[in-house]
């Protein structure tokens, strides 16, 4: 087991010469996790066939699972990709750099591992000063998916980060916590219309506004498990974003949804088994369960969203057997969190009315 070395940085205004140390450990082929605007990425080499498999392992992450590509200059996309389209250099001048990530017909010189054998890269820009500093001092593309063991939640903290890669990996950048806290959009633009694949930091009413039609791919909104042959995204295959508890998701209107979690909480506890509900601030009061967590406002879906992977490695933390969730609103970030704690559950999913 190697050795992982922590630097803490300030998220603004980092030293040059530890964001220099994490440079360097790229360049050689190592693995550096480093925090994004949305969860905290862990990054290789995305050049380097080597450095990006040796990313795959230390994660257990399926092969044919792609990573995105990470740059800090829109230079790079042209020579990452076969083809920009207009559509692409709008996006890229409205929300780069930002939580958007577009998919182009790739170059050739992009090595296959790095798009998990696809004809497709999937690049973005992210809006965080110590992910641009590290991708600049690097002198490289950075492959970086979420800096997590596969299928667990996304790491919002250099904390969560060492839970789960600790003596995995060779150093973390520690830039405090991250402000958006679910991973970004994933915006499919190799086919018309434009088609999200992963509902993210950027809001699908956002897209439209720029571009007009913007198709969901029907695994978006999925309340089953929908059969995809080669994954274009992250996200889209395998289990994601779940804890070790399990998790069942309530939907539907708000008064039914809390009647069904205190039914269910009272009958799991009556089995022994310790119960952690999933709230909001608006109905928290409403649950007697061994665990009660809230997710912030109903109101306000930008916390809910930045606080979700946080309370439900929480829960494990707290050693509870079963999460009972609710649901909420599914506009702005509320499809992204939607999307999340429906992939959290395995499509665990009751609806009430």
């Amino acid at each position: 087991m190697k050795q992982t070395l922590v630097l803490k940085v300030n998220p603004n205004k980092p030293s040059i010469k530890k964001v220099k140390v994490a440079a360097d450990i790229i360049r050689k082929g190592g693995l550096v996790a480093f925090p994004t605007e949305t969860v905290y990425g862990l990054g290789a080499d995305a050049m380097n066939p080597d450095a990006v498999l040796a990313l795959f392992k230390a994660k257990n992450r399926p092969l044919d699972n792609p990573p995105i590509v990470h740059i800090e200059n829109m230079n790079t996309v042209y020579e990452l990709t076969e083809h920009v389209p207009p559509k692409a250099e709008l996006l890229m001048r409205q929300f780069w750099p930002g939580p958007l990530t577009l998919i182009f017909k790739r170059s050739k010189r992009v090595p296959e591992i790095t798009v998990a054998g696809l004809e497709t890269v999937a690049i973005r820009m992210p809006q965080h000063t110590v992910a641009l500093a590290l991708i600049k001092e690097s002198g490289c593309a950075i492959a970086a998916p979420s800096a997590n063991l596969a299928g667990k939640p996304s790491p919002t903290s250099a904390k969560h980060v060492l839970a789960d890669l600790g003596g995995r990996i060779d150093a973390i950048l520690d830039g405090g916590s991250t402000r958006i806290g679910v991973e970004s959009t994933v915006l499919d633009l190799s086919v018309d219309p434009p088609q999200v694949l992963r509902p993210g930091g950027t809001p699908v009413e956002a897209l439209r506004k720029v571009l007009g039609d913007v198709r969901l791919h029907p695994f978006v909104v999925a309340e089953e498990e929908v059969p995809i042959e080669k994954a274009r995204s992250p996200g889209m295959r395998h289990r994601h974003y779940a804890p070790n508890a399990k998790v069942i998701l309530v939907e539907g209107a708000l008064h039914a949804v809390i009647a069904k979690i205190k039914e269910l909480t009272d009958l799991y506890r009556l089995k022994g088994v310790k119960v952690g509900v999933l709230a909001t601030d608006e109905t928290i009061a409403n649950y007697e369960a061994d665990v009660v967590k809230s997710l912030g406002s109903r109101f306000n879906l930008e916390a809910i969203a930045q606080n979700l992977f946080t309370l439900l490695r929480e829960f494990d933390d707290e050693g509870v057997a079963i999460i009972i969730a609710e649901s909420v609103p599914s506009e702005g970030l509320g499809l992204a969190v939607m999307n999340r704690l429906r992939k959290a559950s395995g499509y665990n999913i009751l609806k009430v009315v």
